[in-house]
C-alpha cells in the first residue's frame, strides 16, 4: 500500500469515456485533472470548491494539460443546490479528502443525489483515522461504517469497497437508487 495515489485510485473507479463527473471539494486538481483525462473531449468535469484560490489552481493547471472539458465553479454543497449544478447533470461524482471536513453531512450527501442521474456513482476517498499530524483531527474521522450509513440512509446503495485507496485512506462506491 501507498499513500492516496489519486490515478490507482480511479482506475479502480472505471469511468468511461464522455461521462460528465463532479468533483466536490476538488482542491486544487488532483482528481479533477486525472479525471477530465479519463472521460475525454467528450466528457465534462466540474471541480467544485468552496475556496477560490483552489479553483485557480483547478484551471491553471486544466490549461497546463490543454483539458478544455474541466469547469471550475465555486460552490458550497452543504446547501441544496449550493453545486449551482441542475439536478441530475452528472453520472458519477467524487469525494476525496473532503467529507471530514463538512459540517452538514446530511444536506451533503442529498446535494450529491440532487445533481446524480439515477444509476449515477459515487467515489467517497476519506481518511481511515487521525494520525498524528497528517490527514483530519480524531474527532473530524468519518468511518466507513458511519459514510455508509449516511449515504445508505439518503438512497445510495453500497457498491463495493476498493482494494487500495492507499495506506492511510479508503475507498468507497455508491450507487444512486
Amino acid at each position: 500500500m501507498s499513500f492516496s495515489d489519486p490515478q490507482k485510485i480511479l482506475d479502480q473507479f472505471k469511468l468511461n469515456t464522455g461521462r460528465a463527473v463532479a468533483d466536490i471539494g476538488s482542491c486544487g486538481g488532483y482528481y479533477a485533472i486525472p479525471t477530465a483525462k479519463m472521460v475525454g473531449p467528450m466528457g465534462r468535469v466540474y471541480a467544485i470548491d468552496i475556496l477560490k484560490d483552489m479553483l485557480q489552481k483547478v484551471k491553471n493547471e486544466a490549461i497546463r494539460n490543454q483539458l478544455y472539458n474541466v469547469e471550475a465553479l465555486w460552490g458550497n454543497a452543504e446547501k441544496l443546490g449550493g453545486t449551482r449544478l441542475a439536478d441530475a447533470i452528472v453520472d458519477a461524482v467524487l469525494i476525496c479528502n473532503s467529507l471530514f471536513l463538512v459540517e452538514d453531512k446530511n444536506t451533503f450527501v442529498l446535494e450529491v443525489k440532487r445533481i446524480l442521474r439515477p444509476e449515477g456513482k459515487v467515489l467517497l476517498v476519506d481518511w481511515k483515522d487521525s494520525y498524528g499530524g497528517m490527514g483530519p483531527q480524531p474527532s473530524h474521522v468519518v468511518t466507513p461504517e458511519t459514510a455508509r450509513a449516511l449515504f445508505e440512509k439518503a438512497g445510495f446503495e453500497f457498491e463495493r469497497e476498493l482494494k487500495d485507496a492507499g495506506e492511510h485512506h479508503y475507498g468507497i462506491i455508491f450507487k444512486r437508487i
